[in-house]
């Protein structure tokens, strides 16, 4: 399996030869500023302890507090969560939000816990880590397996520890404990916004074919998205494979379907597939929307797609990256098309410090113009230096963060 980190190092070794930020810059950035990995005991339901293995990577806060997710996931280990950190630190420079970027996560399968155990786990991960979280220093939020019932858990636990009453320091909340409206839409949202922003300059028609990789949070409301303004969704997966109907996909139906019988194989009218088989279906658009390294090498010759959206962080490797360049699919890049989530927790944070609320048409009537506009100026970066979009990301966001460091 590729080391998530060394692709984020190779991105970051490409970038520094396109245009050049001074060795000292770069050499800076190749660690993050800290990295903390905490032990979690938790006594179990039938009271024998298990001790669990928790992690938050702080890696640049030039812009502001330290910003990202925490992930619960049996395969979450210290080099995945340092990748993620960083390229946090380049979605919130790419989007203009004065936050920088970390990650957190535990080696867990939460299936395996009961709601007790979850919970007594989310408040040790947060009593480990009280002294450097807080609304000025690092604002978690919600990633894969963690939902706004767990935020709430953390935001209880730091309230009791610290006194902190303002609910700032984590984002991701449920609505009644301080949440933003949208926060739950809002990566997928902001991909559809990035997408209809970069659809005429990646010669997408208007009606588009559409290959979905993932039926979580991120994936099941992107495909409700994209249906609702008319474009069709022929295949979608979740871990275990997925159904491909060329005609299109009722996701409705389909929704029902995974809800009764506990997958998406054996739809009505569709054609079960494997996950491989889905990477390399015939689109418009293929939607990563799973976990990192999902385009490798591997496969990249077999991508029949006319474009990429990364709505999951780190989906192509940098290899992939190269061949799919040379192919002539553009690829809309993770620190760009799966940013809305990362703005609307920046809306929720700035709600809850000015103790407001806004409505949705609010979060998402603030969160479009800023999408669009950085779309507009990845391009430009990308058409300036002749490269791929992905560079014009890691161009734009490394003036910004350079511009503050001053190195």
């Amino acid at each position: 399996m590729n080391n998530p980190f060394q692709n984020a190092m190779t991105q970051l070794d490409k970038v520094a030869k396109i245009k050049n930020f001074g060795e000292e810059f770069i050499a800076r950035l190749r660690q993050p500023n800290r990295d903390i990995r905490i032990s979690i005991p938790v006594k179990m339901d039938n009271g024998s302890l298990r001790i669990f293995e928790g992690y938050r990577v702080e890696y640049n806060n030039a812009l502001g507090p330290y910003k990202g997710g925490i992930r619960y996931h049996p395969d979450t280990e210290i080099n995945e969560v340092k990748a993620l950190a960083f390229w946090m630190t380049l979605k919130c420079a790419v989007v203009k939000i004065p936050m920088g970027g970390s990650k957190g996560g535990v080696t867990v399968d939460p299936k395996d816990l009961s709601k007790g155990e979850l919970e007594k786990l989310s408040r040790g991960w947060v009593q480990k880590l009280s002294d450097i979280l807080g609304p000025y220093k690092d604002v978690p939020a919600p990633d894969v397996n963690t939902t706004p019932e767990i935020m709430d858990w953390i935001a209880d636990e730091y309230e009791k520890i610290t006194g902190d009453t303002s609910g700032a320091m984590i984002t991701g909340k449920s609505i009644g404990k301080g949440g933003s409206e949208g926060r739950g839409t809002a990566t997928a949202q902001g991909g559809f916004y990035v997408f209809e922003t970069i659809r005429a300059e990646a010669r997408l028609p208007q009606k588009c074919k559409i290959v979905i990789q993932g039926f979580g949070n991120v994936g099941l409301n992107a495909a409700e998205i994209f249906e609702a303004h008319g474009h069709s969704v022929i295949a979608i997966s979740d871990s275990r494979g997925g159904v491909y109907d060329e005609n299109g996909l009722d996701i409705q139906k389909l929704k029902e379907h995974k809800k009764k019988t506990g997958a998406l194989k054996g739809f009505i009218n569709s054609k079960n597939i494997t996950n491989e088989e889905l990477l390399e279906s015939e689109c418009d658009l293929l939607i990563p929307a799973a976990f990192e390294n999902r385009i490798t090498d591997a496969n990249a010759n077999k991508i029949q797609a006319k474009a990429v959206l990364e709505l999951a962080n780190g989906p192509t490797t940098p290899e992939a990256d190269e061949i799919l360049f040379k192919k002539g699919i553009p690829v809309i890049p993770d620190i760009l098309a799966n940013s809305g989530g990362v703005i609307v927790s920046y809306f929720e944070w700035d709600q809850n410090l000015k103790g407001q609320h806004w409505s949705e048409t609010e979060v998402f009537d603030k969160l479009k113009p800023m999408l669009e506009d950085s779309a507009k100026k990845i391009l430009e970066k990308a058409r300036e230096s002749n490269t791929y979009l992905r560079m014009g990301a890691f161009i734009l966001a490394l003036e910004r963060i350079k511009e503050k460091m001053g190195g």
